[in-house]
């Protein structure tokens, strides 16, 4: 799986830069900014400091200004220069995992590279869940790990690990700096990789002598990195084809990805949709980049997606796909996936474009730059030819909308909905708010009963499918975003994973608010459990919730983190409940949702069959036929 241009494995990071070659700026060429260095690029004269006091200072004119990390042994020359920074706040986290996650929710809000920093060994390999979290799901984080001395490399010594081989596969780019000297330069470079063509994840391992060693540090360094190059503008004449393929279709679609969110491309998407009036469905790493409320928008796709986003994509001739990799959630058996549509696939990473899905069309670049020029081509091609009309098969798509909205049952066990509690957290908070989930039945709901209506509203692991992201995640969207209400949707399972960070929240008064969807069970596993092994409930049962042992308290613990605990069993409470939270802002509150244990997701496609086969519920499908 390729996530951007390959580059070398940096082994070799001491180095020298050669000169920078002068940038070709034409239509299909990269373009090259005119500093590849992150920050003011503030001119420093050459200084002598040593190699621990160069990574603080060199952070500091990168423009960062939180870090999330944990120290030990091989990390601990540079936290003693870091205790005199002015600029770099430092969140003291709990656990290492909880630094990564904490730096993609960073990330993933303000669109600046997340920032975390631990030690070598154990406190390294701690991180690289976060890491390959943020390799699937294309987030900026450049992740610095201490490295035991360079004489000791190789010779397993203590608190000792390959975290550069370890990591090779789930990053961008991994280095490992043995003289202080390089320091400034593997920085600048790392910020400048994650950052720029499909975003991602950058290890820097420094070795312990490199941190004690003298150097002379000035800056800014002299970045330029042979072969990476990330394509942004598209090329023209496929921009051109594209259009004349949107000008003959009668049943087109935008199937938009997150690249869209992370290309910042939103209000782009909004003009070129409204121009071309097609049905848009955005995938679960797009919910918000296209408006909820907007007409044209028919839902989200894939294995819990709307009958309507399904089916749309299953019907459709031309998939205007834009920032999307045709993962197998959308697509169910691929063989079977949009049988009778053409494909324009507009993407910044030339390895997505015909991976799974052969492209009729392939535009490699940033959205950003390809959809204002795919803009201006369909709006020539339209004033040169009648327009396509397209009135049928938006009656389609209507009727589906109509006749199979994305619904709940009111469970018949006398406890409350988990549906009916988030949707009404999305609607008492409102589109402001930043909504984190963790990865489960209550990640699907918080897509699906949460309207969505703008980007980096919606944070979740998609890629990977992390349990334990919630908490640490809205932790660091916090920290990013402190003026916004800030909610982790979580489930019980998930929150026993990473919930020792609500104390980093309390220390460094972070108050985020907690929505605990307890219906004490493993909940996604245990409805597959129901549906596919006929009810054998194999290891599910956690024990949390109603009429059970109730291990952990979850009121009870967040008492004891300092947090405000609050239970909500009934559904009178609920919106009473929501209000109380909502109305406490001077520390972080969990609230205990005691709910179903027996609701499901639905729609459902299960799994290994085509999209064509989506459930609305148990061995329920949609009646196709439509009368006129």
């Amino acid at each position: 799986m390729s996530k951007g241009s390959p580059i070398s494995p940096a082994l070799l990071a001491a180095r020298p830069a050669p000169p920078a070659a002068p940038a070709r700026e034409t239509a299909a060429t990269p373009v090259v900014p005119v500093s590849a260095v992150r920050g003011s690029n503030t001119v420093v004269a050459p200084t002598e400091m040593l190699g621990s006091a160069a990574i603080v200072r060199s952070l500091e004119e990168l423009g960062v200004d939180d870090v999330f990390g944990l120290p030990g042994g091989a990390i601990l020359p540079t936290y003693d220069p870091l205790l005199a920074s002015t600029k770099l706040r430092h969140i003291l986290v709990r656990h290492e995992q909880g630094a990564g996650h904490a730096a993609q929710g960073y990330a993933m809000v303000t669109g600046r590279p997340g920032v975390c920093i631990v030690t070598s060994g154990p406190g390294a390999t701690n991180l690289v869940t976060a890491i390959a979290d943020a390799h699937m799901d294309s987030v900026p984080m450049v992740a610095i790990t201490g490295q035991v001395s360079s004489a000791f490399i190789g010779s397993d010594a203590f608190q000792e690990a390959d975290i550069v081989g370890i990591t090779m596969p789930i990053t961008k780019h991994s280095y490992l700096v043995t003289k202080a000297q390089d320091i400034p330069r593997v920085l600048a470079e790392a910020f400048h990789i994650a950052t720029t063509g499909r975003p991602g994840p950058v290890l820097v391992d420094i070795a312990k002598d490199a941190q004690q060693s003298t150097m002379i540090f000035s800056w800014p360094p002299k970045v330029d990195i042979p072969g990476y190059r990330p394509v942004m503008r598209g090329h023209s004449k496929q921009v051109r084809e594209a259009a004349r393929l949107i000008s003959g279709s009668q049943r087109p679609v935008f199937y938009v990805g997150g690249g869209v969110v992370k290309a910042h491309a939103s209000a782009e998407l909004k003009e070129l949709a409204e121009l071309v009036g097609a049905p848009v469905v955005t995938t679960l790493m797009a919910r918000g980049v296209f408006p909820d409320s907007h007409d044209q928008h028919v839902g989200m796709p894939g294995m819990h997606g709307s009958v309507s986003a399904v089916t749309a994509l299953q019907q459709a001739d031309l998939l205007i796909t834009l920032g999307a990799r045709f993962d197998d959630r959308v697509t169910g058996v691929l063989s079977s996936f949009a049988p009778n549509a053409k494909v324009i696939h507009a993407d910044i990473d030339p390895a997505e474009i015909s991976k799974n899905r052969t492209a009729d069309v392939p535009i490699v670049g940033s959205v950003k730059e390809i959809i204002p020029e795919l803009t201006a081509a369909v709006r020539e091609s339209f004033g040169t030819q009648e327009r396509p009309d397209i009135s049928a098969w938006w009656r389609t798509i209507n009727h589906l909308r109509e006749t199979y909205p994305v619904g709940f049952t009111q469970p018949d066990d006398g406890l409350s909905a988990p549906q009916q509690v988030i949707k009404r957290i999305g609607e008492l908070t409102g589109p402001e708010g930043v909504f984190v989930s963790g990865v489960g039945q209550h990640q699907m709901w918080a897509a699906q009963f949460i309207q969505y209506e703008r980007p980096h509203a919606w944070l979740n692991s998609g890629g990977l499918g992390t349990m334990g992201y919630s908490v640490p995640a809205a932790m660091g969207a916090k920290v990013g975003n402190p003026d916004r209400v800030v909610w982790a949707i979580d489930g019980d399972g998930c929150f026993q994973m990473t919930n020792q960070e609500l104390a980093t929240c309390v220390i460094n008064n972070i108050p985020i608010k907690v929505a605990v969807i307890n219906n004490s069970s493993l909940g996604m596993v245990r409805q597959w459990q129901t549906l596919f092994y006929e009810g054998r409930y194999s290891n599910t049962d956690l024990n949390t919730g109603h009429d059970t042992v109730r291990v952990p308290d979850f009121v009870k613990l967040a008492d004891a983190y300092g947090c405000v605990g609050l239970r909500c069993e009934r559904d009178e409470d609920i919106d009473a409940t929501i209000q109380q939270a909502l109305a406490i802002n001077d520390r972080p509150v969990v609230i205990d949702f005691v709910v179903s244990r027996d609701s499901m997701v639905w729609p459902m496609v299960p799994s290994g069959v085509s999209n064509d086969l989506i459930q609305i519920a148990r061995n329920m499908t949609p009646t196709w036929e439509q009368e006129d």
